[in-house]
């Protein structure tokens, strides 16, 4: 227990062993510095734990108040005064309970002196309507160095601020590494409330885990320890009922290596589709000359902060002035290359260091480098892409007025798509656009169930969103018949399943828009609803079928099945066919938002006056079009359907067959605007003049309430202000007119090509598609760090091309009708991908997607050309 003289705070003692100091890696710090210096020369380190002992923490303090060099604080700081109630509104989008705050958890991990928090705490107690005597909000302060957190938690105690959380929110500490606090967290340890209120120590063999070696930095805000986080899967909560929301400020993800960081982020407690978030901060890749001054100020803090370190070894070793300070000097400097800066103590002669316990000698000769901590930075690339890594979904982001800095909103959705990273297997390196990985099924059967069990209502299942298409209940069956189907083909095995599924469910319309009455071949489906198949049996059918495609990949590693370009092209040929429908699915959806369709839960809902506020305040584009051409493009890939008997698979690329075979174009110059047309431009253009020019339509993406026109969103209507915006979704024809009045036109296709090779940023690079957003948002383009590059806000893009048949054309043999069928001048080519086409879709270059040109309902939008 705490004496008597100490702060009136709760503090849980997580550290499992209190008479020894532990470093990160579970060893003793001597053990670890031992380790370090025991290295050859070029190589040796110290434990930046080392800098943040309680004078370190002093120190550290000191530099985010005395060194204005030091942005990455103030920016922080600025962030939180500025937008700390939109952080809270966001933060708790899916987690009110009638309009009113539930019982939660905040833990913030490397809490350090709570300045920039109170400013958090603040906003959670405007949350809380209205004190009560169990405050709902319970905030833990995670650190190592328990003095600290009790003198830090008492002044917060004593403030206004801490006047303003009485009966709304509590404060108490956790002294713990990293490790600890989340091993606790993990095992429900924070759910006891009743027992956690009254503790002032728990000191319990129970929480004690490895700690595991890692940087550490000024820019943490006293972050000291880390967690390897070598699970590939989050863990979960047992038994946990309250949301919890992770605090992690300050940057200190960066103290990670690359790889380190993701493995983290991916173990924390965050329970997937149930409201728990991480606000993170992240440092921009700024000007170097910006990050090294930052951590080299001109009043010499950060130099002592860091020389503190050297005073700690000493004292960890039994002398602490074994590490002569008049032989060393502070060194710090930018890594370009790596984004990150370095610190270091460089010798300044040579000496050696006689540990007092063992006499072991350690020589250092003049000017060797000692590493002692590093700080990452993070371009939108970096960031993006440790997300997605992370299995973590943004849900906002907020950046300080130079935009220097970031702090993320994140959180562990329902499901999300991988980044595609070709692996190496056996020295040969495997396209991501072969056959498919069974994790790869696994993501689009999520994806599947979760439309189709969870945002279909029972009601809709026999309804009809879009005339022209079929009934919800179809599309749940034709999936797996259309699969059944090519596997059965493909292993020459009987198909067992019952007949009236084929006969039902063994091929989708596809209408001509310009004769609804006209279609092309389908299967015949019932006129009454009692004649359809049950929703039970068809779910029964989907689990024989997907098992049938486990067993077939387990026959493959078994060897009992030899792998060919045939059987990958059926897995890739089915599970893109399904990817396709899953999006159709949803922008039939789409036009009974708010009337039927369930808003997809399991993701933290939009806040739509926070995001509004944002989008609009984005600047515009600093140049609105971009001169190209002329140029030579290649379209296509090799993709011979007549060498399916190769099993040369892992290194080939499949597509469909309006893809094969490559072939050179050459495009023009041209002048293409950055950004597509948006709801804003063609909304003023509509209301000036557009109805009045023939064949201009209402988008079927807008609605119009009560004489206001809003925008269709999956979550219902929002109004068109909030979205003006986002890329303008409507048909081909509308798109073409506008384009027409404006002096331009559609591009073709190999011209949008050439835009998007120079210009599209990726996945990785924060591109609007995979479910990263349920919504469009709007477009970015040139300027940013990464090489000018952007995205287009989540739709696919017209083209003025015809799809038609090309020089060296030849139809699927395993789906001949695939594009044939729409070989009638009606369908234009699209490109690209929306917010809700996978990854493996959207990011293969070659993928040539079409509608028909009058069709309103696709999420296509399209940027102008003009002829020069």
């Amino acid at each position: 227990m705490a004496s008597s003289a100490a702060p009136a705070v709760n503090i849980l003692d997580l550290r499992a062993r209190a008479e020894a100091p532990l470093s990160e890696s579970g060893h003793s710090i001597r053990d670890d510095i031992l380790a370090g210096i025991s290295q050859p020369v070029g190589q040796k380190w110290l434990p930046t734990m080392l800098l943040y002992d309680e004078h370190g923490l002093r120190l550290y303090d000191a530099i985010t108040t005395d060194a204005p060099e030091y942005y990455l604080f103030s920016a922080e700081e600025e962030i939180l005064k500025t937008k700390a109630d939109d952080i809270v509104k966001v933060m708790h989008a899916a987690s009110v309970s009638d309009g009113g705050p539930v019982e939660e958890v905040v833990v913030e991990l490397g809490a350090g002196a709570l300045r920039k928090t109170s400013l958090i705490l603040s906003a959670l107690s405007r949350h809380v309507p209205k004190p009560s005597a169990t405050p709902p909000i319970s905030y833990y302060a995670l650190d190592l160095e328990k003095r600290e957190l009790e003198r830090t938690l008492d002044e917060l105690s004593k403030s206004d601020i801490g006047a303003e959380m009485k009966g709304k929110v509590s404060a108490s500490g956790m002294c713990g590494t990293y490790d600890d606090g989340l091993k606790f967290i993990a095992e429900s340890g924070l759910e006891d409330r009743n027992t956690l209120a009254n503790l002032d120590t728990a000191v319990t063999e129970k929480y004690s885990v490895a700690r595991v070696g890692r940087d550490a930095s000024p820019d943490s805000g006293s972050s000291r320890s880390r967690s390897e986080g070598t699970e590939a899967t989050a863990p979960s909560t047992p038994g946990a009922h309250h949301p919890l929301h992770i605090m992690f400020l300050g940057s200190s993800l960066g103290n990670f290596t690359r790889g380190e960081d993701a493995a983290f982020l991916k173990a924390l407690p965050l329970r997937p589709g149930s409201g728990d978030t991480l606000l993170i901060g992240l440092d921009h890749d700024n000007d170097p000359k910006k990050i090294e001054l930052a951590y080299n100020d001109s009043k010499g803090v950060t130099r002592s902060f860091i020389m503190n370190g050297l005073l700690c070894a000493g004292r960890a070793l039994g002398d602490e002035h074994l590490f002569e300070q008049d032989k060393w000097e502070y060194v710090g400097r930018y890594n370009e290359e790596l984004r990150r800066h370095e610190a270091y103590y460089r010798s300044t002669c040579d000496h050696t260091v006689v540990d007092p316990a063992t006499q072991a000698h350690f020589p250092f000769v003049k000017d060797e480098l000692v590493r002692v901590e590093v700080s990452r930075k993070f371009s939108d690339r970096d960031a993006y892409s440790l997300f997605t890594e992370a299995g973590l979904r943004p849900v906002h982001r907020w950046t300080d007025s130079a935009s220097q800095y970031s702090l993320w909103l994140l959180e562990r959705p329902k499901f999300a798509f991988p980044l595609l990273k070709p692996p190496v297997e056996n020295s040969i390196t495997r396209s991501p656009f072969s056959l498919p990985t069974v994790e790869e099924w696994q993501h689009m059967w999520a994806a599947w169930d979760f439309i189709t069990r969870e945002m279909i209502p029972p009601s809709m299942l026999f309804q009809k969103p879009i005339d022209l298409r079929h009934i919800c209940l179809f599309y749940c069956g034709h999936i797996p018949t259309f699969l059944s189907i090519h596997l059965a083909r493909l292993l020459k095995e009987p198909d067992t399943e019952p007949i009236e599924f084929k006969y039902i469910f063994e091929r989708g319309i596809d209408p001509i828009v310009d004769d609804p009455t006209q279609c092309h071949p389908h299967s015949e489906v019932p006129q009454k609803d009692e004649d359809w198949p049950s929703l039970s049996s068809i779910m029964q059918f989907q689990s024989r079928v997907r098992e049938r495609v486990m067993q077939l990949y387990r026959d493959i590693d078994s060897g009992k099945v030899t792998l060919t370009r045939k059987i990958a092209r059926v897995l890739f040929m089915t599970l893109e066919h399904e990817a396709f429908h899953a999006e159709t699915l949803l922008y039939m959806l789409l036009q009974r938002a708010g009337t039927g369709t369930i808003p997809p839960s399991g993701f933290v809902a939009p806040v739509w006056d926070v995001l509004g506020e944002s989008w609009n305040a984005h600047p515009e584009p600093t140049i609105e079009a971009v001169t190209l051409g002329p140029a030579e493009i290649t379209l296509g890939h090799d993709d011979d359907e007549a060498d399916d008997d190769s099993t040369d698979v892992l290194s080939h690329s499949f597509g469909w067959d309006n893809e094969h075979p490559e072939r050179k174009v050459q495009v023009g110059e041209f002048k293409i605007e950055w950004r597509p047309v948006t709801n804003g431009q063609f909304y003023d253009f509509y209301m000036r003049e557009g109805k009045d020019i023939s064949k201009v339509q209402f988008p079927k993406s807008w609605v119009e309430i009560d004489g206001e026109v809003f925008v269709r969103t999956l979550y219902g209507p929002i109004p068109l202000k909030i979205a003006r915006n986002w890329p303008l979704i409507t048909s081909y024809d509308n798109l073409s007119t506008y384009a027409s009045v404006k002096g331009g036109r559609i591009p073709t296709e190999p011209e949008l090509r050439l835009f998007y090779d120079k210009f599209a940023c990726g996945y990785e690079g924060g591109a609007n598609i995979g479910f990263r957003n349920w919504h469009p948002i709007p477009a970015t383009s040139g300027g940013s760090k990464d090489d000018g590059r952007g995205h287009n806000g989540g739709v696919w893009e017209w083209t003025s091309t015809v799809l038609e048949k090309h020089d060296g054309f030849v139809p699927s043999k395993l789906y001949p009708g695939y594009s044939t069928d729409f070989f009638d001048n009606h369908h234009q080519v699209v490109i690209g991908g929306s917010y809700t086409t996978i990854p493996r879709l959207a990011e293969r270059r070659t993928l040539r997607n079409y509608y028909q040109h009058n069709y309103p309902y696709a999420w296509v939008g399209a940027r102008i050309a003009y002829n020069l």
